[in-house]
């Protein structure tokens, strides 16, 4: 599915199953809550920190997923086209980076 095409089908499912969309503030405190959920596994799984027993089969991508259903309200609340977005932030990623990590020595070999 297409991040736009995700972006309805998440609005269909606020209006239907979720009754209503939460207030954009307090989506962005649960943005950030998920957030810091992928941040807690990276820290244990990727990191020196370990995870409390139990914690381990904890699962990445439905985490992920959180994030991305959190943004995409918050978007569809701000009347963004995330999809449009982010093709426009590619470009300008493209255009400002286009030499610039090529020439990093801290990226070479």
């Amino acid at each position: 599915m297409t991040i736009l095409e995700a972006q309805c089908r998440i609005d269909e499912w606020v209006k239907t199953i979720g009754v209503k969309y939460f207030s954009e503030l307090t989506n962005t405190a649960i943005l950030m809550e998920e957030v810091g959920e992928v941040a807690r596994i990276m820290a244990r799984r990727y990191g020196e920190q370990s995870f409390k027993k139990g914690e381990e089969g904890v699962d990445l991508g439905d985490e992920m997923a959180d994030v991305l259903f959190v943004l995409m309200c918050l978007a569809n609340q701000t009347g963004i086209n995330l999809e449009a977005a982010l093709k426009q932030n590619i470009e300008k990623k493209t255009l400002r980076d286009r030499e610039r990590h090529k020439n990093n020595p801290k990226l070479q070999g």
